[in-house]
């Protein structure tokens, strides 16, 4: 006979049956619930009544908020095996007032991407700005999901083009590749990478279908650019590797082998620092050169 427990979520556990879904669908609920409870009927203009029982909210007031079903939002703390969407997830945050940590938490265990701009964004810490600097003589930079440039060295705003130069909303790797001459001429094979950028492009787009940003940045892409229009068209689709070989020309150093590497930042993969490390003594020696004349300007 299998002997069955009970945890502190209410998860009944025989030996190793638990499935990590089963268990995040109990932590879920018992999230709910706990934003639920210390919420008052006040804080969202309800009135109290005299025979309420329950602290905070009621599940009904919370899916009346919400434009959800209560029903659903029941099953939904009943930690049953039901499917969520971003939209709802979206309005359930609102309704319980979550801050951003909470919010994160709560799309994490709901296993849904957060779609909002605000949580996609990347934060640049005055840690990350420090290894910026000691990373030196090597380009590097911080960029989120959507290939904004969020942060970099001087190294590498003088790598591509003068990057100080251009506007802080045109800081953008597809932009800059299919819009800027200057830092178009400054990539060796540019047909293959802005091909190789397009279908990753392509990649990304799936995982975040409701970002305005995406969207934004989508429609400038192809608004700018008939070259991107050609290639979004074929419908190529590529994924990031962690480390590759690119070959660049300075207009300032000449010609420069590197390899790039990305190393991400937080657990949900929306930023990473890119870094260009040499691949050659002479590629090391052009950097340092690169760097000295960076700094001086």
């Amino acid at each position: 006979m299998t002997t069955m427990t009970q945890d502190a979520h209410g998860i009944r556990a025989a030996g190793h049956d638990v499935r990590p879904a089963e268990i995040r669908r109990h932590e879920l609920a018992g999230f709910l619930r706990s934003r639920r409870e210390r919420i008052t009927p006040e804080d969202v203009g309800l009135p109290r009544g005299p025979r309420r029982r329950t602290p905070g909210l009621r599940r009904e007031e919370v899916a009346h908020l919400s434009a959800v079903g209560v029903t659903w939002y029941t099953w939904l703390e009943q930690a049953r095996d039901i499917q969520v969407s971003a939209q709802v997830l979206d309005a359930l945050a609102r309704t319980l007032r979550l801050d951003a940590g909470e919010r994160t938490h709560l799309f994490g265990l709901a296993g849904v991407i957060d779609p909002s701009p605000v949580a996609r964004c990347a934060r640049v810490t005055p840690e990350l700005q420090v290894m910026l600097r000691q990373l030196e003589p090597f380009p590097a930079a911080v960029q989120n999901s959507k290939y904004d440039i969020l942060a970099y060295n001087r190294t590498y705003a003088e790598l591509l083009c003068d990057l100080d130069e251009v506007p802080v909303e045109d800081r953008n790797l597809l932009l800059l590749a299919f819009t800027n001459e200057q830092w178009r001429s400054s990539i060796v094979h540019l047909d293959e990478v802005l091909r190789t950028m397009t279908a990753k492009f392509r990649a990304v787009m799936a995982d975040n279908i409701g970002g305005a940003g995406f969207k934004v940045l989508l429609k400038r892409l192809l608004d700018e650019s008939a070259e991107f229009r050609e290639l979004w068209e074929r419908y190529e689709v590529g994924r990031s590797v962690d480390s590759r070989t690119k070959y660049f020309h300075n207009a300032q150093v000449g010609p420069l082998t590197v390899v790039h590497t990305d190393l991400w930042i937080g657990r949900d993969g929306a930023a990473r620092l890119v870094t260009y490390t040499p691949a050659d003594d002479d590629t090391r020696t052009r950097l340092e050169a690169l760097h000295a004349r960076a700094a001086a300007s």
